[in-house]
């Protein structure tokens, strides 16, 4: 029996990713680059500590709290940003 360990992907095809995002899940984030950083990294991977919720709808979350799992830095993240769900099975 084989078991695919492969990258979250979100059941429907056109809903954004960052709508299944949950608080203890582990996701990939693109990095994003600001003015006077250098661009060496692409993506970055971090625990979700905290969804901030949108002042329409508090349900659709639109800032998520990351922890860095390489630096231990906490970053408020722009839900965008967000684009893989790492599975709970791999760590």
């Amino acid at each position: 029996m084989s078991v695919d360990l492969g990258v979250y992907s979100s059941p429907e095809s056109d809903r954004p990713i960052f709508l299944d995002v949950a608080p203890g899940m582990t996701v990939i984030v693109k990095w994003d680059h600001q003015i006077g950083q250098k661009h060496d990294k692409d993506w970055w991977m971090g625990e979700v500590i905290h969804c901030g919720g949108a002042a329409r709808d508090p349900k659709v979350h639109n800032l998520f709290q990351i922890a860095d799992m390489d630096s231990g830095v906490i970053r408020w993240v722009n839900a965008y940003l967000v684009t893989h769900i790492v599975p709970s099975t791999l760590f």
